[in-house]
């Protein structure tokens, strides 16, 4: 390092010859013709190209006397720039920024729902005034039908109120920082600030000339910084996109803590992950050779039996090939809660975190106990994230009055619950679970009034506990005038299928406090409209009726939906989620976050492997590795610009893909924003796969700008092509033209609340694209894979995200029949998509859907087929065992070889993945017992009933799985025997299995000794059969050695 008194003299020395002391290029002039001083202090000199890197990538400072740099005329603004310095020139700017495009999709929906309520559909509602602030002063009630107020008001006014359009209070709204979810936006543009983070006030000359130097080959090479570099996407010929592993930025930017990745990609180690892989291939050769014998060696005299065995046998290889394929690449990831806090959410200033849209459904109260249901959403209310950026919305599709009241008492209930939860530090946040579970509750615990507070808090919810029941104790008798609210009003809802939309707003920033004065989150009870004649859609219509009134009233970029039954059990789960959705280089590619799916309540053994802890901890984390898990239903955070449509942005190619690239995927090109609007390419790149949907946000922007904002028929013709895509609301329209979120500022909370009532109505959806492209997608009754499907296919990737304690925890039916019944319905559903356009296996080939991430859909969506191939391969040992027949002839010693090698290969496939995984051996073999227990049974009949549906229209209603917890104890829903109609496969393959082993034993022992030999390997066959469906014959035999109870008469 030189000293201060040489520095100096440098400087002046080179300021005289107008040389930049960083790159040694010539400083140059500014867009006056003078000379360019980058700092007016010391005037140091520096080139423009090292001031337009330092004030975006470095300290945003000068290196020599530390002062930071001000923005000069024909600089591109950044975050941190002062609103009163207009003496820079934006005009001037070639770069796009967030904030840019972010202040002018704000103008485009301001435009849009400023023409709208002056000429549009919205005559009833005065033009609001650009102008003024939103009033706070008087917020709507409950409303439903077109009446703001009024129709429900069994809550006091004091304690129902709107949430605020805006962020903050007074009605100024605080914009969210930039997290390059723009398709144009630089990954590297900073939402923190530069002078704060970095620990010294500045860098050494030497090292910012290398990172200058390094920025201008980037710059030259069009490859932009602190993206991520990846290896050619194995289906679509551009780059992968992933976690930020291999950032291109120079070590002295990631000795920064807060500008380093959220996240990051953990592969497993070599160790444990290639063995794995050689079995897989091993076993996969030693399978061709097995069929090949099989198909070359027939058996004459038991032709039937032997033909049913292969053609089972090469069923059963394909699906295991699509089962196992997908698993290849599993990883496992980190996140960085303090790196995250550092960039969105320091200590004493405004946090700059997301807001999340948080969903909860429900139908049926009496299934889904509505003390369920609210420890759910008093989880959600305590979560640890900023309380304005977080709003739970109910959907309750069954309209009950029950539901409606037990969330009253709930709200109030929250006043008292989270500020406990927040004090303490508590975990979980669902009261329930948090007085019952068996640990030392004062573990950690360091303030003298924690016991005291918490035998106060348990009492209190003992007495809401009570209230609570009582309501469903009342309500187990319907009146019959129906119900009637405390007003004396009749409940809107009391006919279930014909009943207006509903909105009631319990909880919100400036009327919602708790019992500390401290401000709670929203909560917002919505029941959608539903009239005879409509198509409703089931559960994917209540979720999309919950994004668009979310999207009117809050707008939060992000939304995470549960079911009723699970509740948040780390209370930073969605801090967790943020740190891959606000990732500057992997967000914007993230269509959503999910999380595995963990239970209580389930018997020790998990007889019925309610934990699916396989599916949940293999399969899904090596989904992972290609591009992403699929959408399990619950525990899932989205990017709501994903579940609009909208294809996620292209990363620049910085070389030509290769063939194997080009077979895999193809490739897309697409042109700059700049270049597009003037030129007949703008779509030259796209696919012309019409089953595959491109909505670009560019392309809406462009619609509405291209004419200019004076031009009121473009403005129009805009407005009706965004309105045939979401609907006959100009204030939703609005909404999705602001991918930060928020709600505009013009709007008034009267116009949000009519309006909406208007996008729960029933025939908003018509002639829209919502179901079909847009939202939760319908046609299946799972309608969770079909929507991840759906966003895999537009090219977005999903990420898995397992933190050490689970996110999110619910129950699980652990009863026989109702396991079973649970498990028709998810099968039924892969049949309606195995049988419907939406099919993996000839949907979106034109997209970017990976290869192995499609074998993974195939293989979720034909796995009910197995049923039929695995039915007949249980009859088979019996039928055997009866005929003397056998399904294999006379075998060799060096075709026995094969055979044995396909059982170790079997094995060595399942312990291998076990140990890479961490899955225990008992969850494994039970995973395989249930796997053949629902094969013969519920897999079956959701087939045909899959099949009737299509071929016959015969439509199957499918039964909201019970809820109820274990308030007896002991487990006794799992001994509890209820009849179905599945229960008659596996009891008679049992008892044809059974009476086969015995008939074959008698035969055994009458022949004499020379026919033990063949027996052995028809007996094998059958224990195959009857160990795997022992759970079931549990299951159907109850309780064991229970005491007798012997009535005694009183007389």
């Amino acid at each position: 390092m030189e000293s201060e008194g040489e520095t100096g003299g440098k400087s002046m020395k080179s300021q005289g010859g107008q040389v930049c002391q960083i790159c040694g290029d010539n400083v140059g002039t500014t867009v006056d013709g003078e000379k360019f001083i980058a700092c007016d202090v010391c005037a140091f000199p520096v080139c423009r190209p090292c001031y337009e890197y330092e004030r975006k990538d470095g300290n945003q400072s000068c290196p020599q006397c530390k002062t930071k740099y001000k923005r000069h005329k024909g600089s591109p603004p950044i975050h941190g720039d002062k609103e009163e310095e207009g003496d820079a020139d934006d005009g001037a700017s070639d770069f796009h920024y967030s904030t840019e495009n972010q202040n002018e999709k704000q103008k485009i929906a301001e435009r849009m729902l400023s023409w709208h309520m002056t000429y549009g559909r919205g005559e009833d509602i005065g033009a609001p005034n650009y102008d003024k602030e939103v009033s706070h002063n008087h917020i709507p009630l409950l409303t439903n039908g077109q009446e703001v107020s009024g129709e429900l008001s069994a809550a006091s006014p004091e304690r129902l109120s709107m949430a605020s359009p805006g962020a903050g209070g007074g009605g100024k709204r605080v914009h969210p920082l930039p997290y390059a979810t723009d398709v144009n936006q630089s990954p590297n543009i900073r939402v923190v600030d530069p002078v704060r983070e970095f620990g010294s006030p500045g860098l050494g000359n030497v090292a910012w000339k290398e990172r200058v130097d390094g920025w201008k080959m980037k710059q030259e090479k069009n490859v932009v910084p602190m993206t991520t570099s990846h290896a050619p996407s194995e289906g679509r010929g551009a780059g992968d996109i992933d976690a930020s592993t291999d950032v291109l930025v120079d070590d002295s930017l990631l000795n920064d803590e807060a500008r380093q990745p959220l996240s990051r990609k953990v592969s497993i180690p070599s160790s444990r992950i290639n063995p794995y892989r050689m079995v897989i291939v091993l076993r996969l050769i030693i399978l061709s050779i097995f069929l090949h014998y099989r198909l070359t060696n027939p058996v004459p005299n038991a032709y039937a039996l032997w033909l049913i065995s292969v053609i089972c046998e090469i069923w059963f290889a394909i699906s295991w090939i699509l089962d196992q394929f997908p698993k290849w690449l599993p990883v496992n990831r980190e996140t960085y809660l303090d790196r995250l806090a550092l960039r969105y959410d320091r200590e004493g200033e405004p946090s700059q975190l997301a807001a999340v849209d948080i969903f909860v459904s429900t139908v049926d109260p009496l299934k889904e106990p509505p003390i369920v249901t609210a420890n759910t959403v008093l989880s959600i209310l305590a979560v640890d994230y900023p309380v304005d950026k977080v709003s739970c919305y109910v959907s309750d599709d069954g309209a009950a009055m029950l539901t409606f009241e037990a969330l009253s008492e709930t709200s109030e209930f929250a006043r008292k619950w989270v500020p406990f939860c927040k004090k303490y530090s508590i975990e979980p946040r669902a009261p329930e679970w948090y007085f019952t579970q068996k640990i030392d509750y004062l573990k950690d615990k360091v303030q003298p009034s924690f016991v005291k507070d918490r035998r106060a808090m348990k009492r209190e919810y003992e007495e809401f506990k009570v209230r609570v029941n009582g309501l469903v104790a009342k309500a187990q008798k319907v009146p019959e005038e129906g119900w009637i609210m405390q007003d004396g009003t009749p409940w809107p809802g009391n006919n279930t299928r014909d009943h207006p939309g509903m909105i009631q707003v319990f909880l919100g920033q400036s009327g919602g406090l708790d019992s500390e004065g401290n401000e709670l989150p929203r909560l917002v009870y919505v029941s959608r409209e539903k009239r005879p004649g409509f198509q409703h859609h089931k559960k994917a219509g209540a979720m999309n009726a919950l994004v668009r009134v979310s999207a009117v009233l809050t707008n939060g970029p992000f939304m995470l939906n549960l079911d009723c039954d699970h509740y948040i059990n780390n209370s930073k789960a969605l801090r967790e989620a943020m740190c891959f959705l606000m990732d500057p280089n992997l967000g914007k590619y993230v269509c959503y976050v999910q999380f595995p799916q963990r239970f209580d309540g389930i018997d020790r053994n998990d007889r019925y492997a309610n934990r699916n802890t396989v599916f949940f901890d293999i399969n899904l984390r090596g989904l992972d590795g290609i591009q992403g898990p699929v959408y399990v239903g619950t525990g899932c955070v989205f990017n709501r610009t994903a579940l609009y449509g909208y294809e996620p942005p292209l990363k620049p190619k910085h070389k030509k893909p290769g063939m194997f690239s080009s077979c895999c995927g193809g490739s897309r090109k697409k042109s700059s924003k700049s270049s597009k609007k003037g030129s007949d390419k703008k779509k030259s790149g796209k696919h012309v796969d019409p089953t595959v949907p491109i909505f670009n946000l560019e392309d809406i922007e462009e619609g509405v700008e291209g004419a200019g904002f004076d031009d009121e028929k473009s403005l129009l013709m805009s407005q009706m092509s965004l309105e045939k895509r979401f609907g006959q609301s100009a204030v939703f329209v609005a909404s999705t033209l602001m991918e930060n979120g928020g709600v505009p500022q013009s709007a008034t909370p009267e116009t949000l609340l009519k309006e909406a009532i208007h996008v729960i109505s029933c025939g908003y959806e018509d002639k829209s694209e919502w179901g079909s492209e847009i939202g939760w997608i319908y046609g299946s009754v799972t309608e969770d894979i079909l929507t991840g499907f759906k966003m895999h296919a537009r090219g977005w990737r999903s990420i898995y995200c397992m933190p050490q304690r689970p996110a999110f925890k619910g129950s699980a039916p652990i009863n026989l029949s109702d396991r079973l019944n649970q498990v028709l319905r998810w099968a039924l559903g892969s049949v309606e998509i195995l049988l419907s356009r939406h099919c993996p296996i000839w949907y979106g080939y034109g997209g970017r859907l990976k290869w192995l991430e499609r074998f993974a859909y195939i293989n979720t969506t034909i796995y009910p087929i197995t049923a039929i191939p695995l039915l007949m391969y249980c009859t088979l040992p019996a039928v055997c065992l009866l005929t003397g027949k056998f399904i294999i002839p006379q075998i060799s010693n060096f075709a026995s070889i094969w055979f044995i090698s396909l059982f170790l290969s079997i094995f060595a496939t399942g312990i291998l993945e076990m140990r890479w995984s961490g899955v225990g051996i008992d969850e494994w073999w039970r995973n395989e017992q249930f796997w053949v227990i629902g094969g013969v049974s519920s897999h079956l009949f959701a087939v045909f009933q899959g099949l009737l549906k299509v071929l016959a229209g015969i439509d199957t209603n499918f039964t909201v799985t019970s809820k109820a917890s274990d308030e007896d104890g002991d487990f006794t829903e799992l001994y509890l025997f209820k009849w179905t109609t599945l229960l008659i496969p596996p009891t008679t393959l049992l008892i044809i299995n059974l009476v086969g082993v015995v008939a074959g034993i008698s035969y055994a022992i009458n022949s004499g000794y020379q026919s033990w030999g063949p027996l052995f390997g028809k007996l094998f066959f059958a224990f195959w059969v009857i160990v795997h469906l022992y759970p079931f014959l549990k299951g159907l035999m109850g309780r064991q050695n229970r005491t007798p109870l012997i009535p005694l008469p009183l007389e």
